[in-house]
């Protein structure tokens, strides 16, 4: 399989460029989403793989991780009467759907990927074993990791804290569809505050909904750097890897972007 123009296979692209080695790149499975926020649209998925061929064509080695929102929610399955346990297992399967569909959209594009499964499906991904992770992503191939952690009670921001950590990614980054971490919901509340810089307690103690607590309390832990941006406007994610001054910054008090 070839790569792309400005891809390479062996993760040896311009690291001049970006202040990042290896990056765990978190994205809602709603913004792969086609009419009324739900199922898989083309045209999404291929601007989504235009975005990560920016940020591999820098030699960055990327590791994904996607939600389930655009098909099925665990907790919004047991608000509606189901049992917890099973509805969280429904949503990780989703997830596995999600990244066979953008697998196959960057392949399409000329890439090497591998889908890794916190379930076990030998026969549509491969289990998901942190050694052989990080050898794919040495070689530059791009790893979608799915099922979130494998166990119930568990978002896929945590399994994306967990996954980044266990990688050893330089920085969790998130798309949204705003701008940042905001002190209210912009889209409902016009007056809403843009945080450039935030610390991890800022984000608790806030209670700024943006990834939940198990997340950002994992990645606090392990001092891990938590980059928020619209994913919705093009070439914001490079402008971001870049080092450019673009969404939010969630890090320790003397973190330096």
């Amino acid at each position: 399989m070839s790569s792309p123009a400005g891809a390479t296979s062996s993760g040896g692209g311009d690291l001049g460029e970006t202040r990042f080695r290896r990056v765990l790149f978190k994205i809602s499975g709603e913004i792969l989403s086609g009419e009324g926020g739900y199922g898989l649209d083309p045209d999404r998925l291929a601007a989504l793989t235009a975005e990560i061929a920016v940020l591999h064509g820098m030699g960055i080695e990327l590791g994904l991780v996607i939600g389930a929102g655009n098909i099925f929610r665990g907790l919004q399955g047991a608000a509606g009467g189901m049992d917890r346990v099973n509805a969280d297992h429904m949503g990780m399967l989703a997830t596995i759907i999600n990244a066979l569909a953008v697998q196959d959209s960057l392949e399409r594009a000329g890439f090497y990927t591998r889908v890794m499964s916190a379930i076990k499906m030998e026969e549509i991904a491969e289990p998901y074993i942190r050694r052989r992770a990080v050898r794919h992503l040495e070689k530059g191939r791009i790893v979608l990791f799915a099922a979130g952690t494998g166990n119930p009670y568990f978002t896929t921001d945590t399994a994306a804290a967990l996954r980044a950590v266990e990688i050893g990614a330089d920085v969790l980054i998130k798309g949204t569809k705003v701008d940042g971490v905001y002190s209210s919901d912009p889209r409902v509340h016009p007056d809403a505050v843009l945080y450039r810089r935030l610390t991890y307690m800022d984000m608790l103690s806030k209670g700024l909904k943006v990834m939940d607590s198990t997340a950002v309390t994992l990645c606090m832990d392990n001092r891990l750097p938590i980059a928020v941006f619209n994913f919705s406007t093009p070439g914001t994610l490079g402008r971001l890897v870049r080092g450019e001054d673009v969404g939010t910054l969630v890090a320790e008090e003397n973190h330096e972007r």
